[in-house]
């Protein structure tokens, strides 16, 4: 029997099925595609509650003595629960679920030829473990003293001793803000293991023939990089969780040095053990949350890397150098996870081992900012709606990395550590880059998705003003921090260094209004063209790879109508040489180029 029949033969119950009841079709789906697309919409849905939180926060530091609207006067407690969970919505339910559970289960086994992930169930279980971690996240806003406000990094000993208003760490009650931000996170945690471990065993055993690593589309191999990165890295955040929840409720010791704080009313020492290391809290943290950036930033890097190509109209340049830069990033952001403590007074020989090492990895970065590069260089570049989201992500990209080599110098961290230069660091990388990512992922793959087109018009405005309004948004907050102005602050008025500075926090504020707003016009394109959008053929983009060559738009049930494909050559060839289009599908063999040139 060939290679192919083998495979085929392999998946071969994906065509003996009937059609699933409504129940097992939309909401409990093994089918990867409505996996992908349940994740899209929940993601969606929590960007846009994560959103609102920051508009809150953003309304306040503009104009503290107002009323922000539908909440009310915010200080103290609520701008602190405001900002905490707005950082852990975005991180925890937006884009880790948006980059890898939604682009993830959608496109894996439909670009490397397989008719679905090696473990159906275990898929489904992937998505639905999120929903008891959104519903106690959201909970936690209702119960007697709000949600966790110890910051999305929940440093010890502030988390293990605040619990929300007039509360103390011994309380006894089970439910408040914190103890559910721990289990909420937990929750996810086992979401992104379970996903991540079909991503892994589906790309190494379920290719189709042919598909060799070095044929896989860049998107793949960033989600099987991510996916090694998540299995290594999140076991130890969960664990971590852990135990902080048992310093919470059940007076271990693991945070808690001990003694160090007493109630004010009674003078008695919050808990009579102690001996915990308030810093282990901070290097367990961080050696699951460095590579997290990681998480959120190399899908993008594959997707970006797949959208350029098929938009310029020439190969990937340097295709085997973005995969070891990929793999190289990865590699490295296990090793450098103590940056983020250069002022915790760290022995300076191993703040000099840190620093070094967070700058061996602008090396890998660089390649891949300079082959993307390299891919535009000459080529036919067609400016539609996906390709302007690629190419902002790669200036964003850009901005948000040359703001990181300024921190990994100890002595400059130093002094901009606690400012807003590291805010408007971090959302260049992890938000800014990513959603522009996530936009242009989504209006690519839209058609494979539900089988229209959106609008290219709508899409185009929608661009233009998230690109404007995202750049006033963060890169004001650049000249904020190198002024000194903190995070976390609630308001600038007890820092008269800092008043001069007032009318840069109501500019971001509108700019950040306003692209609060501009997301107006996704929402409409997104859902109207779902189900009035033109018709789209089969391979609108005109691409190579194989979910737009083989597979129909929208991809029925078992992906391939008939037998799964045999894969001939890389994903990348436009422009070949060898036929008259410009591009050459992947599924293509040598043969029937032939045949196409002799005209038979």
């Amino acid at each position: 029997m060939s290679t192919a029949a083998l495979a085929d033969a392999g998946h071969a119950h994906a065509h003996d099925h009937h059609e699933p009841s409504f129940f097992f079709k939309y909401m409990w789906s093994t089918d990867h595609k409505m996996i992908g697309k349940q994740f899209l919409i929940t993601g969606l849905t929590f960007f846009l509650v994560g959103g609102l939180l920051a508009l809150a926060v953003r309304w306040h530091l503009a104009w503290p003595h107002a009323n922000v609207p539908f909440i009310g006067e915010m200080g103290g407690d609520k701008y602190n629960q405001a900002f905490t969970m707005h950082a852990s919505i975005m991180i925890f339910l937006v884009i880790i679920p948006l980059l890898s559970g939604a682009f993830g289960n959608f496109l894996i086994p439909l670009q490397i030829g397989a008719r679905d992930m090696a473990f159906p169930w275990l898929n489904a279980a992937s998505y639905w473990t999120m929903w008891p971690a959104m519903v106690i996240l959201c909970a936690s806003f209702f119960v007697p003293g709000g949600p966790a406000q110890s910051g999305w990094t929940s440093y010890a000993p502030l988390s293990i001793i605040a619990t929300g208003s007039a509360q103390t760490s011994n309380t006894p009650t089970f439910f408040n803000g914190q103890n559910m931000w721990l289990i909420g996170v937990m929750l996810v945690g086992f979401s992104s293991v379970f996903g991540s471990l079909n991503y892994v065993v589906t790309i190494i055993k379920m290719r189709a023939p042919g598909m060799t690593l070095f044929r896989m589309p860049l998107t793949v191999w960033s989600l099987f990089i991510t996916a090694i990165l998540a299995l290594f890295s999140t076991p130890v955040l969960t664990g971590t969780l852990f135990m902080q929840l048992m310093d919470r409720i059940a007076g271990t010791s693991f945070f808690n040095p001990g003694n160090l704080f007493s109630d004010l009313a009674t003078n008695k020492p919050f808990y009579s053990p102690g001996g915990g290391q308030v810093l282990l809290w901070q290097h367990l943290f961080w050696f699951y949350s460095h590579p997290a950036v990681y998480l959120m930033v190399l899908p993008a890097m594959g997707m970006v890397s797949d959208i350029l190509p098929v938009f310029a109209r020439k190969p990937i340049f340097g295709y085997k150098p973005m995969v070891y830069s990929m793999a190289s990033i990865a590699g490295l952001g296990f090793i450098v996870w103590a940056h983020h403590m250069f002022q915790s007074g760290m022995n300076p020989a191993l703040g000099m081992t840190f620093m070094v090492s967070t700058m061996f990895i602008a090396l890998p970065s660089a390649i891949k900012t300079f082959n993307w590069l390299g891919t535009l260089w000459g080529g036919n570049i067609q400016f539609r709606t996906p390709m302007l989201f690629a190419l902002s992500f790669v200036s964003m990209f850009i901005i948000g990395g040359l703001s990181g080599i300024f921190m990994a110098a100890t002595p400059v961290d130093m002094f901009i550590h606690d400012t807003y230069f590291i805010v408007a660091h971090i959302h260049y990388v992890v938000f800014c880059g990513t959603v522009m990512a996530i936009f242009g992922g989504i209006t690519f793959w839209f058609p494979k998705m539900y089988g229209r087109m959106m609008n290219e018009t709508l899409g185009k405005l929608h661009w233009f003003l998230t690109f404007v309004f995202m750049n006033g948004t963060f890169f004001a907050m650049h000249i904020l921090g190198i002024g000194g102005h903190q995070r976390r602050i609630a308001s600038i008025e007890l820092y008269r260094n800092l008043w001069h500075m007032q009318y840069l926090n109501v500019f971001i504020t509108c700019c950040a209004l306003a692209l609060g707003v501009s997301q107006l016009i996704f929402i409409f394109n997104f859902f109207y063209s779902m189900f009035a959008g033109p018709v789209a053929e089969q391979n609108p983009w005109k691409a190579n790879t194989l979910e737009w060559t083989d597979a129909p738009s929208p991809a029925g049930h078992g992906n391939w109508p008939g037998a799964i494909p045999i894969v001939h050559r890389p994903p990348y060839e436009y422009s070949s040489p060898e036929i008259k289009e410009d591009w050459l599908p992947q599924s293509t063999s040598a043969g029937a180029i032939a045949q196409v040139s002799t005209g038979h």
